[in-house]
């Protein structure tokens, strides 16, 4: 298992990203044209149900290279992929989104593993490689805020035994539910793991505010500990940032990322819970060059999913061409 960064390697390496990430000034712009990177990275929006032709029509027209879908029937999916390799266009992945796999009702529980199964089979009848799933969230308890955590856990099976500085006392429900959480979400995705081999598509894990694995480490212990090709780490950029820089996200997950989800966050210094607003892409609180250089560092060559819709195409388009660009 490949260790995570510890904190003198992480400010080494995100120095140099961000000296690397200077190049993209206006003075240097032609330095940090796509060609000025190696991996190859290609632009996509989520679509749900089964994209149509009109709609991969219109995503094609705007300059996308596929689209991630949502569950829907064999027939439906492979209507889908047929329509999408006309245009040299894909459909790249999934949206499984949240499971229970954490809940005392078993009914939740198979529940959520029938609705999986599923979403493997969609993926597989739609050519797509993966699946995101969000095993199972946690809440309702204390629990640090989010610039408060300093998570220590046992790497052999990554219970958790602090999640602060102090007194963790006021937080042993939140450990508890944790530690719980990834026992149970792990026993569910081994079970799937045979189906997703036979799919031919990944189980790409994403912890998208769910109160569980907040930190590089423990995230990248949790999908290394499975062992398998087919369980992959699904990155949410912006979803991140409340609990630290994303390129450091990137750099501990390293090999283990499957593919990227693309929004914007903007933290707020003012707020006590350390939240913030959602703003345009490119218009918040990360640093999309040096985003885009970690991406590089890590030899990550695949898919941005833009999941913000509230511009039109060829504006998320255009915008996403700038972070490729490395600006």
């Amino acid at each position: 298992m490949k260790p995570s960064l510890n904190r003198r390697d992480f400010i080494a390496v995100t120095s140099s990203l961000a000296a690397a990430a200077a190049l993209t000034r206006p003075a240097r712009a032609a330095e940090a044209a796509p060609s000025a990177f190696k991996t190859v990275l290609k632009k996509a929006m989520i679509v749900g149900g089964a994209p149509t032709a009109a709609q991969l029509e219109e995503f094609k027209a705007a300059g996308f290279d596929g689209v991630e879908a949502g569950v829907a029937g064999l027939e439906e999916a492979a209507a889908s992929r047929r329509a999408a390799e006309k245009l040299g266009m894909r459909v790249h992945s999934v949206l499984r989104g949240w499971a229970e796999f954490n809940s005392d009702d078993p009914r939740k529980f198979e529940d959520s593993f029938a609705a999986t199964e599923k979403a493997l089979r969609a993926a597989q009848a739609f050519g797509a490689d993966a699946v995101l799933l969000v095993p199972c969230r946690i809440g309702g308890m204390p629990m640090p805020r989010a610039w408060e955590f300093l998570i220590d856990f046992d790497p052999a099976n990554g219970r958790i035994r602090r999640v602060t500085a102090g007194d963790n006392g006021p937080f042993k429900a939140y450990i508890d539910a944790h530690n719980h959480a990834t026992e149970t979400s792990r026993e569910a995705v081994k079970r799937l793991i045979p189906l997703a081999e036979r799919c031919g598509v990944v189980i790409a894990l994403e912890n998208v505010w769910n109160n569980l694995w907040v930190q590089p480490a423990i995230f990248r212990n949790f999908i290394a500990s499975f062992q398998s090709p087919w369980v992959k780490a699904y990155f949410d950029i912006a979803n991140h940032v409340k609990y630290g820089h994303p390129e450091e996200w990137i750099l501990t997950l390293d090999e283990l990322l499957a593919k990227l989800h693309v929004k914007e966050f903007k933290i707020n210094p003012a707020d006590p819970r350390g939240e913030g607003e959602w703003p345009q892409i490119r218009d918040g609180s990360v640093r999309w060059p040096v985003v885009r250089h970690a991406l590089e560092r890590v030899n990550y060559n695949g898919w941005l999913t833009i999941e913000d819709g509230r511009l039109p195409l060829e504006e998320l388009s255009k915008r996403l061409d700038l972070i490729i660009a490395g600006k």
